[in-house]
């Protein structure tokens, strides 16, 4: 186990070989890297972005031409200027690291929130050929913050999955949160896990369905994280360290961490906030 994080915490650099803009704040980064492309869904890397920071970022895809991709939401300096590059441009990697989806049962519900949707489609895309029965539902405050529109309409051409929408403002698919969307499914379906990534609240709001129609359950949280192999502490939830505990998170171990989940965390300074 030391070796192989030894071996996935050493930067290398790779070329930007395509983006795609998934809607006008997202955009998704391709480059070739080796041992991203051996990730499992839910992973993460590190990225450096050259004169500015590094981040975490959710592993998004693994292809066949053994390229991969980061999904980038523009939320502060590090994410613009990551999202400001070019083709051809380099950035710096680590990992991948910390803990993935695991593939149970025969028929999952997968509820992502925005940007939380990143580690979400590759899990769908293995559950597919995996030939588990999948029901997805993407929320969003409006249309235009929606991204994998196309896969997922592509994805939904096949009889194993059905793809729901749910925005806050109507302006596309079902009107309300993505987690009344899954409760209406849940109230008259039958699903063997919940699989969630997107915001906090969200999360919590999930987990709590899974309790109430005794449902396994597994959630990416998130975390501000500087080392991503566990030294630093800086994403502490309970007992755990996001980087190496999680990010993704089974029913047991979130039933350790209910009192913190989705009510607070700790930000850069080590200072105790609300999650909004």
């Amino acid at each position: 186990m030391l070796d192989w994080r030894i071996k996935n915490n050493n930067i290398r650099i790779v070329k930007i070989l395509k983006i795609k803009s998934e809607n006008p704040y997202v955009k998704t980064i391709f480059f070739r890297d080796e041992l991203c492309s051996l990730a499992e869904p839910g992973q993460f890397i590190m990225v450096w972005i050259p004169g500015v920071d590094e981040i975490p970022l959710s592993v998004s895809s693994v292809n066949p031409d053994g390229s991969s991709s980061v999904t980038v939401a523009e939320v502060g300096e590090a994410t613009k200027a990551l999202n400001s590059l070019k083709i051809g441009d380099l950035i710096g990697i680590r990992g991948p690291f910390g803990t993935s989806f695991k593939v149970t049962g025969e028929k999952a519900l997968v509820i992502g929130g925005g940007i939380g949707m990143a580690p979400l489609l590759m899990l769908i895309n293995k559950l597919v050929k995996e030939n588990i029965k999948v029901t997805v539902v993407e929320g969003v405050k409006t249309r235009s913050k929606l991204i994998f529109l196309d896969d997922l309409k592509n994805l939904s051409k096949s009889e194993r999955i059905e793809v729901l929408f749910a925005t806050e403002d109507g302006s596309y698919g079902v009107k309300g949160l993505a987690t009344d969307l899954a409760e209406n499914l849940l109230r008259h379906g039958k699903f063997d896990v919940i699989y969630a990534c997107g915001p906090e609240k969200m999360i919590r709001r999930a987990y709590e369905l899974a309790n109430l129609y005794s449902i396994d359950f597994q959630a990416s949280l998130e975390r501000y994280m500087r080392c991503a192999i566990g030294i630093c502490g800086s994403c502490i939830i309970g007992g755990y360290r996001v980087c190496r505990d999680g990010p993704v998170f089974d029913k047991a171990k979130i039933r350790k961490i209910e009192n913190q989940l989705g009510i607070f965390k700790y930000n850069e300074r080590g200072e105790k906030i609300p999650i909004s």
